[in-house]
This record gives structure tokens, C-alpha cells and sequence, in this order.
């Protein structure tokens, strides 16, 4: 059961003060049988009070508001978390579709997950599924093929896509990070009815040197009747093992965000993104990523939502 060491800072610099900066943070580690927090501290500028809540997919996550006038707000977040070997190889390749349809017709959040979204390019995501999709295909199958042909049809490229990038896009471009990768695999899975969520946390280090390292990371989970919520990584086209920690999971990307918000004032806002991923045997990987936010004042006041620029790699 290894155990790791993950240090998390959030900066937010502005040219000028701003006041009543409310933020969510979902920086938790997820509750979960796998998975084992040993200590986590938070600092937190002005060390404001947090409002605790469980969100609706179970993530314990918390709000807080600077409202004096402030330039800088930095988010800590440093935890040791234990994880626990996931038995891969207990995944059951006998489930069917068929199965699944029985169980999630009267689960409200099996239906929700499985439920795709719009895309105009719906004739280049229907030749995706036929690729990797038959009916008479077991479910777990069906996964594994999905994030192979994900991992092999888009490349991995930083730089290329934002937070906000779309699926279309995604079909345009053919290349993103692993928040992309996720995103494309979610709606393929759901085109078929496989019930699948988006899921935030970090890869953590080892000698087959995967993607998404020292940053923080995202996968995919799929429900598969007889083994419950089952973790794959199409960026690196494994499922997911006790190398990876999870923080949060939802719908998307933006349901798992790690730090988001909104702020009054005319000013335009800075962000930097620590990430530092520790191993018990004292092998490291750090990340820095310096995004500029900046949007136009038209009034004197105005309310300025980031998803943090914290876009998963």
C-alpha cells in the first residue's frame, strides 16, 4: 500500500484590489475504500472560515469568502494520502448490456451519468462507437477497447486546449490532455448507455513514467454491473491502480474543478499552479504552470467567474 506526499498551491495575483472573492475548493481527497487520508493541512490567505458540504456526487468540498480588499489569494493544500492495490484483474468480463439496462433504469444518478450531450459532429462520434461497440460486446470490453481507441485516434499535446474546449473541437483538432481525453471517452461511453463519470486527481509517480505526472489528472469510471465504479485512464490506456489518488468526481470537468470562483472589481487576475507529487522512496515530480486570466472591466464593478485555469493534464 503505497503512500504519497502531494503538495497543492492556487495563486491568484491581481493588478489591482478586489473584495468578496468567494471560491470553491473540491481539494479533498475522495472518500473511499481504496483510498486513505493520513493528514491533510489547508492555508488558506486571510485564513478565512470554510463552509464544509457533501456535493451531490459525494465529494466533500467547501466554500469561503475574503470580503476586505486583497491582491493575492494562494490556496495550500498539502495531504498524505495511503491507497489501497486495485484487483484489475477481478473486473468481470461477463457482464452485458443488457444487465446494465436493468439495473440503471431505476437509478436517477446511473441515468443522469449515462445520458450524452449534444455534439453538431454527430456523425464523426457515431463512427467512433462503431469502432469500438457491439452489442454483443461485454461491458468491460467495451471500456477497455473505448480508451485505446481514444488513446490512439487523439495525440497527447499541451498547450492546444483550455478548459472550455468543446468535443467538436476535440474531433477537429485531434490532440488535448488528459481532461480532453476523459471528456471524449465520457461521451462515447454514454452514446451506448454505459453509465461513466468524469474523476480529478493526480497521477502519482513510478517507473513507467505515465502521463499526466506531477499534475494534477483525469480519468474515466464506468459502472459495470457485479464490480460497481471502475477507474480506466484513456491518456496513458491503463486502468486505473493505486497510482492514482482521486479528489473528486461529477458529470465534467467542471463538476470536479479543484479551485474555482468569482470576485467584485475591475481588475485583470494572474493564476499559477503548483503541483508537487511525492513518493515514499523520496522520488518527486514537481509541475509549475503560469496561466493568465484576464478579462476587460466595463463598470466599476463586476463579477469575474475562473475555473481556475487549473485544466488537468
Amino acid at each position: 500500500m503505497p503512500v504519497f506526499k502531494i503538495h497543492h498551491i492556487t495563486k491568484y495575483e491581481y493588478d489591482r484590489p478586489v473584495r468578496e472573492s468567494v471560491t470553491e475548493i473540491k481539494l479533498y481527497p475522495y472518500s473511499s475504500p481504496l483510498q486513505e487520508t493520513l493528514h491533510h493541512e489547508l492555508v488558506i490567505t486571510g485564513s478565512p472560515q470554510i463552509f464544509h458540504y457533501i456535493d451531490y456526487w459525494g465529494n466533500r468540498s467547501g466554500v469561503f469568502n475574503l470580503l476586505a480588499p486583497h491582491r493575492v489569494v494562494q490556496i495550500d493544500s498539502r495531504f498524505v494520502v495511503r491507497t489501497i492495490r486495485n484487483n484489475v484483474e477481478r473486473i468481470p468480463f461477463d457482464s452485458y448490456l443488457k444487465n446494465l439496462l436493468e439495473i440503471a433504469r431505476n437509478n436517477l444518478a446511473l441515468l443522469e451519468l449515462s445520458a450524452p450531450r449534444p455534439v453538431k459532429n454527430a456523425d464523426a462520434m457515431k463512427s467512433l462507437v462503431a469502432q469500438f461497440f457491439h452489442p454483443d460486446k461485454s461491458i468491460a470490453q467495451a471500456i477497455k477497447d473505448c480508451s485505446e481507441l481514444v488513446n490512439t485516434t487523439f495525440e497527447y499535446h499541451k498547450g492546444i486546449t483550455d478548459t472550455q474546449t468543446t468535443i467538436d473541437e476535440l474531433l477537429e483538432q485531434k490532440a488535448g490532455v488528459c481532461q480532453d481525453f476523459a471528456h471524449m471517452m465520457l461521451e462515447l461511453l454514454r452514446m451506448v448507455g454505459i453509465p461513466c463519470r468524469y474523476t480529478s486527481g493526480y497521477v502519482c509517480p513510478n517507473k513507467k513514467g505515465l502521463r499526466g505526472e506531477g499534475a494534477t489528472h483525469a480519468w474515466v469510471e464506468a459502472f459495470i454491473p457485479g464490480h460497481g465504479w471502475t477507474g480506466i485512464d484513456p491518456t496513458n490506456n491503463v486502468w486505473v491502480t493505486d497510482k492514482h489518488v482521486k479528489l473528486a468526481v461529477g458529470r465534467d470537468f467542471t463538476e470536479c474543478t479543484p479551485v474555482k470562483g468569482a470576485f467584485k472589481g475591475p481588475a485583470r487576475e494572474s493564476l499559477s499552479v503548483f503541483v508537487s507529487v511525492s513518493y515514499e522512496d523520496g522520488q518527486q515530480f514537481d509541475e509549475l504552470t503560469q496561466v493568465k486570466l484576464s478579462k476587460e472591466a466595463t463598470s466599476p464593478e463586476i463579477d469575474v467567474e475562473s475555473f481556475a485555469g487549473q485544466q488537468q493534464q
